[in-house]
């Protein structure tokens, strides 16, 4: 087990939004580091998420970065808005993203993060070009569109390359995974070289309070 400090971001995609404020609450007490939204648009994916109004309720309540993964075509159109409305860092896709160089550097100058994901099949070196643009690069261990699928083994090949790019050439950036992560799954992913952890599933639909849930995955990291 690595012994690299590894961050917890608590995606609220598989939150029961009845109680989404209780429910961060919880996660926030039990020692999250982040709150991870996914915004999603039925085109870039299948199904529509949430949007500015929930992010800027959670950083009205809630002094934790926020992380927004802009899951939608043409996220250079959004990002403004959501950096405007609290997001610490936003996330777009180099799948969704056209002119990708000048988004991440747009993201930076409105002072937020810069952050770039790529989806299963997408290979890493896409990403070759921007890698010292990026603050953070998220590669996805699942097919992006809904909370609970199983984590693509695969992936964490990808992440393991990009570590070691990391460190090869000195990149600042972040490096965060997301799908899949749970109890089973999480210690491998940060072995892989992750930084930043998503869970979803794993936090908010858990047989168990979302504290105790939180407090599971962290056991995992420290064993």
């Amino acid at each position: 087990m690595s012994h690299r400090p590894a961050a917890l971001a608590a995606s609220i995609l598989a939150a029961d939004f009845w109680q989404l404020g209780h429910q961060i609450s919880e996660a926030l007490d039990a020692g999250v580091d982040r709150i991870h939204v996914d915004v999603m648009d039925g085109h870039f994916v299948p199904d529509i998420s949430i949007g500015l109004p929930v992010v800027r309720s959670i950083r009205a309540h809630a002094d934790i970065p926020i992380e927004v993964h802009l899951m939608v075509s043409e996220p250079q159109r959004h990002v403004e808005r959501f950096v405007e409305a609290g997001a610490s860092v936003v996330i777009v896709h180099q799948e969704g993203c056209h002119h990708l160089d000048r988004t991440l550097r747009r993201i930076r100058e409105l002072g937020a993060s810069a952050g770039v994901a790529i989806n299963p099949a997408t290979p890493v070196s896409v990403l070759e070009e921007v890698l010292d643009l990026a603050d953070l690069v998220l590669v996805m261990t699942v097919n992006p569109g809904y909370a609970g699928q199983r984590l693509l083994e695969h992936t964490l090949r990808k992440a393991a390359a990009l570590a070691a790019r990391k460190t090869q050439h000195r990149h600042g950036f972040e490096l965060e995974v997301d799908g899949g992560i749970n109890e089973k799954t999480i210690a491998s992913a940060h072995a892989a070289g992750a930084d930043v952890l998503v869970a979803a599933s794993a936090i908010f639909r858990a047989d168990r309070s979302v504290g105790e849930a939180v407090r599971a995955l962290r056991a995992q990291l420290t064993r």
